[in-house]
């Protein structure tokens, strides 16, 4: 029995240790907003905070995490106690989705940052969501995004 905390609850979960998070979170416990993408760490689809970092859940077999706080995209706008996150609320706001498909991992990183960088500069972005692969090519809007949550959450 593997024990995770996910978005502030204990969960107790009857699956192998070397169980990737992905999986124990679409498969298990029915929590579909992480993505699959390449399930090789490469693309970011599947980007959860783990105690804060962003990590692809993918490559993140369970049997490490036990005791660590694991938040994903169900779990974000709790962070910042409000409706929505401040990164979700500038997503809506610059109409930054496309496809959609990325932006759950999208999102979990660019807030990671904001937590670490509240005012973050382009090249903090470029940094920081490099590994975040967005097929249809969204990346300017998601630097705009990331700059607006930055000022949404200021106030």
């Amino acid at each position: 029995m593997i024990t995770l905390t996910i978005n502030g609850t204990v969960h107790q979960l009857d699956i192998p240790g070397d169980t990737p998070l992905l999986w124990a979170l679409r498969d298990t416990l029915g929590l579909t907003g992480t993505k699959f993408g390449c399930g090789m760490a490469l693309c970011g689809a599947c980007t959860v905070h783990i105690d804060g970092e962003a990590v692809r859940s993918c490559a993140a077999p369970v049997a490490g995490l036990i005791g660590k706080k694991i938040t994903t995209i169900e779990g974000l706008a709790a962070l910042a106690k409000r409706d929505l996150h401040p990164v979700q609320q500038a997503w809506i706001e610059e109409d930054v989705v496309q496809c959609g498909y990325c932006h759950s991992g999208q999102l979990m990183s660019a807030s990671a940052l904001l937590a670490k960088v509240p005012q973050p500069t382009d090249a903090d972005i470029d940094n920081a969501m490099s590994g975040n692969i967005c097929r249809c090519g969204t990346y300017q809007r998601i630097r705009a995004g990331i700059h607006r949550a930055a000022e949404l959450a200021s106030k």
